[in-house]
């Protein structure tokens, strides 16, 4: 297996010239001035300069001439000379005008650093003798292995290989799937569904957020030809079924479209690249993001007192003791937090706040506890605060020094630096008086002020990406050619399969063992049922003489479409 290191553009920055090549610069600018020089790249890949002194021709060979009409001249006065010299077998060069790339080869990540820094050594070496320098800020390098994190780089880097490979893997797993269920035999359908979702389609999922944010055609059609096996396996469906029709029916979208939205995830979420507004307006940004590391040093600890999951409903009116009572919720309204204070059986302080629509109950009950401790933190240090909170998960997450969760961190902190305020879960809608008026009060339309410190959560990206994904699967389902018998009676996509047994994906495709229907490939010599009649799905669920017992009434010609939606929608008919 061997590396390749790529020196990618190398861009020269011309310091001082010989002074041949002064004398040259100054004749050819002087020429431009009075319009009487120009530079072209003929298709006999010569370079010809006309200058006052007459015409000059050069042959091209390497390189491309860019810029000014002198770089033609600097090209092949000073940065051919790079060209010429003798390179080790595995370093390659190639120069584009002032910029080069260096490929270098080799079989170990030893070899690989000795022999590029050899390389890059007497690529200086030349510079420096041609009072020449490089541009370090435009420098960049990248490697290339032939199998890097699982995934196959082609030679072309068109990605087609690591579907192949990845395909290939699939295929072996699909014939596996084949020994354990057939098409009417075996484990049942909802299992073979779950199955290619969540072994299948994550197998071939991996590393798409490199290769999948802009699939190509070619691409497209490979990954639709690696996902149709198992559409026809999971339906039992007949081999000619259209593959759009599978994947509406299965409620699985097209492979190329879920592993874009996976790579857009990616992008935007852990690469931190906003994408077009096309796809979403949501920037990085604006997502809530997972912390790591501690939040504190790891010896620091709260309180054994400090944290307690017992119900907390009977507690004590105490004067020394400040009762607080959190609540989060989200409704048709928004999503609010709040809490109330109270102390002597008199509410003292209440807070309330509106956070975005598109925020999760979760985070409302975090920011709900972030600012009740907050308030208990700036009281008198000799009042002891019980925060009471019905949301286990809030103080679980909030009480752990090693939480991700960058608002959960800021309560821990809180709670360190202030162990005279404690935390204590209480029955939700138990009928303790404080949870219910903070309940009431985070269901309050009227009150709550807007609260901007919260971003927005992981779900909510991903709810947006999957939203535009069924925008592009519906647009593409209505404008196809093929499945147009499935399409007219179900012509909405889903994430959500239909449940169709193989008879009712048969019966309502029209591809199964129907005299009209095998007459089409050909598989049989007449279109014509046994009874005399045209051999149709229909026929032998409306006037067959042979299935007389099953018959429903026939629709009238024009309202066929409307009687098959009818039929897939009612299980009885079904």
């Amino acid at each position: 297996m061997k590396s390749i290191m790529v020196l990618w553009s190398v861009p020269l920055i011309f310091m001082q010239y010989f002074e041949l090549k002064k004398v040259v610069a100054e004749s050819l600018e002087g020429a431009r001035r009075q319009g009487q020089c120009r530079a072209k790249l003929l298709q006999n890949r010569k370079v010809t300069l006309l200058t006052s002194q007459g015409r000059a021709t050069k042959d091209q060979k390497q390189g491309c001439p860019q810029g000014s009409c002198s770089d033609p001249a600097l090209w092949n006065l000073v940065a051919k000379e790079i060209l010429n010299q003798v390179w080790p077998d595995n370093v390659h060069i190639q120069a584009f005008a002032a910029d080069f790339v260096l490929v270098i080869e080799a079989d170990t990540n030893n070899s690989l650093v000795e022999d590029t820094q050899s390389a890059i050594t007497q690529f200086n070496s030349w510079c420096s003798e041609n009072e020449l320098a490089i541009s370090t800020e435009k420098t960049n390098y990248i490697l290339f292995s032939k199998m890097y994190l699982g995934i196959h780089v082609d030679d072309r880097l068109n990605w087609l290989e690591p579907i192949n490979k990845q395909g290939e893997k699939a295929i072996k797993m699909q014939q596996n799937l084949k020994r354990i269920a057939g098409g009417n035999w075996g484990i049942s359908q909802i299992h073979r569904w779950t199955l290619y979702k969540t072994v299948i389609e994550r197998m071939l999922a991996h590393g798409s957020s490199a290769w999948c944010l802009n699939p190509t055609f070619k691409m497209k059609r490979k990954l639709s030809s690696i996902q149709r096996p198992f559409l026809l396996h999971i339906s039992g469906a007949y081999r000619t079924t259209p593959t759009a029709a599978l994947q509406t029916i299965l409620g699985i979208p097209p492979l190329h479209m879920q592993l874009q939205l996976e790579a857009r995830f990616t992008s935007i979420y852990r690469l931190r690249i906003p994408l077009p507004p096309i796809i979403t307006d949501t920037q990085p940004q604006d997502l809530e993001m997972k912390a790591t590391g501690w939040s504190t040093h790891p010896s620091e600890h709260l309180k054994p007192n400090q944290i307690s999951f017992e119900d907390g409903e009977a507690y004590k009116a105490r004067k020394d003791i400040l009762n607080v009572f959190t609540d989060g919720s989200k409704t048709e309204h928004g999503v609010r937090a709040t809490f109330c204070v109270l102390t002597n059986d008199i509410w003292a302080y209440q807070w309330s706040a509106k956070l975005n629509d598109n925020n999760t109950v979760f985070q409302a009950e975090l920011t709900a506890l972030h600012e009740a401790v907050i308030y208990a933190s700036h009281l008198p240090n000799h009042n002891t605060s019980k925060i009471h909170v019905d949301n286990r998960a809030s103080i679980m997450v909030s009480s752990n020094s090693k939480s991700t969760n960058e608002t959960a961190r800021k309560i821990f902190k809180i709670l360190i630096t202030n162990p005279r305020i404690k935390v204590s879960w209480v029955k939700a809608h138990a009928g303790n008086i404080g949870n219910e008026r903070a309940d009431q009060l985070a269901k309050d339309a009227t009150h709550g002020q807007p609260y901007s410190h919260t971003k927005l959560p992981k779900p909510h990206i991903k709810g947006l990406l999957r939203k535009r994904m069924l925008e592009e699967w519906q647009t593409s389902w209505k404008n196809g050619v093929t499945g147009r018998k499935i399409y007219n009676i179900m012509p909405s996509v889903s994430l959500r399969p239909t449940n169709w047994i193989r008879e009712d994906v048969i019966f309502f495709s029209q591809h199964g063992p129907f005299p009209a229907y095998l007459k089409r490939f050909p598989l049989s010599d007449s279109d014509y049922c046994s009874c005399g009649g045209i051999g149709t799905a229909l026929h032998y669920v409306t006037e067959c003489t042979h299935t007389v017992s099953w018959h429903m009434r026939k629709p009238a010609s024009n309202f066929e479409q409307e009687w098959l939606k009818r039929v897939a929608n009612n299980l009885i008919s079904r």
